[in-house]
């Protein structure tokens, strides 16, 4: 099979729509099934792999090395009483852990696994659909998300819960806008929102001309805009609540967070589904958008028969594995960061790397665009450089000239405080009272003789 008969088989939005009622309820139904499946192996999966880190054994009683385990406790959250606090909103109690998981689920909708195949005789593509604005579709149910979590804390009425609650509705201002803004790069490049045009865009890599000197270019996202791809990866753990950036569970100051008041039952296992299949989804997208897809990678990928028929679902299932065990990795090695570290990286980091490099982005795009006055491009990018050094000049003296200022205040409070030690603080006793010298202590004796 040639290259050109592969790239046939790839599926466009054209092909989308297409496909018998019955079919689309099968794609449905596989992906509900193999999430389910997928969140009971990904349990099992981090307890090995963190176990393994930390020199233990991790499950080994339940099943073949432990793989039951996982299935014991979802019947155990499953079959156990479902407590419920008398002070709760008892609908948005309930409501919460849905609004969670189903977002989740549809988000996984518009991911595609594979191209074009035949399931029982009918030619349709490895991906239940896809729309124009798919990648929107992916953002648009990530946000929804996070009104679960702010309405689990709402309707706990717990001081914990809701504190999670508030933690996660800052969090996401900060991360969310970082996200969306690492998705442009890959928009300009591939000239397309849509999850199966974005993967089909990098199926070989282009070239860049620069003064009559070609360069070839990658294929995968993920090397070609190594930026948006390092800014996504620290996003995607915010965005699913986890180490380093679990701050609306905080266990350690928060009991449990937004999840306090749910007892380890049903409800808590709908939550906990949730994050695991939130975990899947923007594994999934980061695969799309920055690892090629489902395309096998090099040097797989010199073998005709790699990308067609149903060994695409392999490479996306590899893929996904690796991913998964990053998050296990982050959970494994790194500490919780502070509230204000969180702020801080999102709004003074994130955002600004983020802003500049889509400037680049768009310059060396409209460069490559034919008749258009490249001259007058390059200047209009160095002006808007030079503005954005000037507006960093400026944060930056004025951030100096604060921490000047704040050092200097320190010191002379030190000052203060060695000449006079109850300036500015709690009153401290004299040194010279009589019980330093034992008199109160005499007098007692004497009295008691």
């Amino acid at each position: 099979m040639n290259a050109r008969t592969l790239l046939a088989a790839d599926p466009t939005l054209a092909d989308f729509g297409k496909d018998p009622l019955w079919i689309s309820i099968i794609k449905a139904a596989v992906i509900f099934i193999v999430l389910m499946l997928g969140v009971l192996f990904g349990v099992w999966f981090e307890r090995k792999l963190i176990s393994r880190m930390q020199n233990r054994y991790g499950p080994n009683r339940a099943g073949k090395f432990g793989l039951l385990q996982s299935v014991a406790d979802g019947l155990k959250m499953g079959l156990k009483e479902d407590l419920m606090p008398r002070t709760v909103d008892k609908v948005i109690y309930f409501i919460a852990p849905v609004v969670l998981a189903v977002p989740a689920f549809l988000a996984f909708s518009v991911i595609p696994m594979g191209p074009i195949v035949s399931m029982f005789g009918v030619q349709t593509p490895l991906q239940l659909t896809d729309l124009p604005v798919a990648v929107l579709l992916v953002l648009a149910m990530a946000s929804i998300g996070v009104y679960g979590i702010v309405l689990a804390g709402w309707g706990s009425r717990s001081p914990y819960s809701v504190l999670g609650g508030l933690r996660a509705s800052a969090q996401v201002v900060s991360y969310e806008i970082a996200m969306g803004l690492s998705f442009v790069g890959v928009f300009l490049f591939a000239g397309t929102l849509s999850t199966s045009e974005i993967v089909a865009a990098q199926a070989t890599g282009g070239a860049l001309t620069l003064g009559g000197l070609t360069i070839p270019m990658p294929s995968w996202y993920m090397i070609l805009l190594i930026p948006s791809f390092l800014i996504y990866i620290v996003t995607m753990l915010g965005e699913t609540n986890r180490v380093p950036f679990d701050l609306p569970e905080g266990e350690g100051e928060l009991v449990g967070g937004f999840q306090t008041e749910y007892s380890n039952s049903l409800k808590f296992a709908v939550i906990m589904l949730a994050e695991y299949v939130n975990v899947f989804v923007v594994s999934a997208v980061s695969i799309t958008l920055f690892m090629g897809g489902w395309r096998a990678p090099f040097p797989i990928s010199l073998w005709d028969g790699a990308n067609a028929g149903w060994w695409p679902l392999l490479w996306f299932f590899l893929k996904m594995v690796l991913v998964f065990s990053f998050f296990v990795w982050c959970r494994a090695s790194l500490p919780r960061v502070r509230y204000d570290q969180l702020m801080a990286l999102g709004w003074k980091i994130l955002i600004p790397v983020n802003l500049a490099w889509i400037l680049l982005v768009a310059t060396v795009k409209a460069l490559r665009l034919p008749d258009v006055n490249r001259s007058l491009v390059l200047i209009l990018a160095a002006l808007v450089l030079v503005a954005c050094l000037g507006i960093w000049w400026r944060f930056d003296s004025v951030l100096q000239r604060r921490k000047e200022a704040k050092a200097a205040q320190v010191e002379a409070e030190f000052e203060q405080l060695h000449t006079e030690p109850a300036a500015g603080g709690f009153p401290v006793p004299p040194l010279d009272l009589p019980h330093y010298h034992g008199v109160a202590r005499k007098e007692v004796s004497s009295g008691s003789n």
